[in-house]
């Protein structure tokens, strides 16, 4: 079985599924991206060049169309150059999300094809038009983001089945695609990611953080507002008046993932230390960048609570592996953290937009660290339970991934226990 993995970014999603594959006897594993990425076992890496952007007169709706047909082409393109090698997938696993997707199939026309379908855009109801609240939509503004969704549409009729992560994610694809997606995890190592009492988090300033501190912790790949960070930075003046001991750790990078940057400052960090100037004690304020994943790891097992904001939009890897540490969780009161996180169960919810209330709730759990103790171990009783990567998720990605091979579909997929 020789199987293709096509991701941007490659390994992405694929980091687990693609050297599982790998082991089995008899598969050929080929991982085709732009960006270099980490070497998986078994797995051998290919990298396409960067395609040309959009033209800058290209009508403001189909810029995103253009630049995702100019890397369909040249994805095709170096599919042929890998069809010259001798190689032709029985299976193409594709995050289309890019472009990348789109004419794989005339390359390949009999190769079985699933696709990783992340996010479909709506006008209402997710992320546009969610911030600030109640803003309405023009409708010229309605159009581009009903034009985003080309490339999906396109990638819907090619694959032979689709994957997403999350059932709300699930929930956002047309009625007439839905039966052909199954919500499948990627999944968290729930055996790396575990809280460690001996956990020691070192700052910039050589201060060591350790379990049992009250350390405040926020983790996002950038520090933006589609994750709540102006929120979480608005509620610090009240915290740390009322908390003369806590420490807060963000993590993140300076560059937006999702958005914008702002138009009055070169970040938004910049930007909300500048509204909030004279309000923060910035010695207790500690921005790390990105860090390695073992820092992170670490930096979980000290936290006292760790807050993770978000527009309804994708759900971040972090805030499962914050729970598979026993963290005490304070998520926004929205899609699709609501799928995981039950106030008073596992964590605690919060509206996104009242940052008073969200330092009131943090302070009331630095206040009385023990009383949330279960919250913490049922936090991570559900990922195992549920996006445990070894005994739930990879079996159930292993199950899709034969059923389209070998077109037994729709998959049958082990059952959650």
């Amino acid at each position: 079985m020789r199987v293709l993995f096509v991701h941007q970014n490659f390994p992405g999603q694929y980091r687990h599924i693609a050297p599982a594959l790998a082991a089995r006897p008899g598969y050929q594993v080929v991982g085709l991206g732009e960006n270099p990425g980490d070497e998986l076992p078994g797995v051998q890496h290919v990298r396409y060049k960067a395609p040309d952007p959009a033209g800058e007169k290209t009508h403001r709706y189909i810029k995103r169309f253009e630049a995702a047909v100019r890397r369909g082409q040249t994805v095709a393109r170096a599919a042929l150059a890998l069809q010259q090698r001798g190689f032709t997938p029985d299976l193409i696993c594709c995050h289309p999300g890019w472009g990348e997707g789109l004419f794989l199939r005339d390359v390949w026309p009999d190769a079985r094809t699933l696709f990783y379908f992340e996010f479909y855009y709506h006008s209402s109801g997710a992320d546009v038009g969610f911030d600030p609240p109640g803003q309405t939509l023009s409708v010229d503004e309605a159009c581009r983001v009903r034009t985003l969704n080309t490339t999906h549409l396109l990638s819907l009729q090619t694959a032979d089945w689709g994957q997403t992560p999350t059932e709300w994610q699930r929930s956002r694809f047309p009625d007439w695609a839905r039966p052909r997606i199954s919500a499948v995890h990627e999944g968290v190592d729930t055996v790396a990611m575990r809280p460690n009492p001996a956990a020691r988090f070192t700052l910039a300033d050589g201060r060591v953080l350790v379990p049992g501190d009250e350390v405040v912790t926020f983790v996002g790949r950038g520090l933006e507002p589609y994750r709540g960070f102006h929120i979480f930075m608005r509620a610090l003046p009240a915290l740390l008046r009322a908390r003369p001991q806590a420490q807060v750790v963000m993590v993140g990078g300076d560059d937006p993932h999702y958005g914008s940057k702002p138009k009055d400052a070169t970040s938004w960090r910049e930007k909300l230390l500048a509204e909030l100037e004279g309000q923060l004690d910035l010695s207790r304020i500690h921005f790390t960048g990105k860090i390695p994943h073992a820092s992170l790891q670490a930096l979980y097992s000290v936290s006292a609570a760790h807050v993770y904001l978000t527009y309804p939009f994708v759900l971040s890897w972090s805030m499962l592996e914050a729970m598979a540490c026993e963290c005490l969780l304070i998520g926004s009161a929205t899609a699709p953290v609501q799928e995981v996180l039950r106030a008073g169960e596992n964590g605690l919810l919060a509206d996104f937009f009242d940052a008073e209330a969200l330092a009131e709730t943090v302070i009331r759990v630095l206040a009385n660290p023990a009383e949330y103790r279960e919250l913490r171990v049922e936090a991570r009783r559900t990922v195992q339970s549920r996006y445990d990567l070894r005994t739930i998720c990879l079996p159930q990605h292993l199950a899709l991934i034969d059923a389209v091979a070998t077109r037994r579909l729709p998959p049958k997929l082990p059952h959650l226990p």
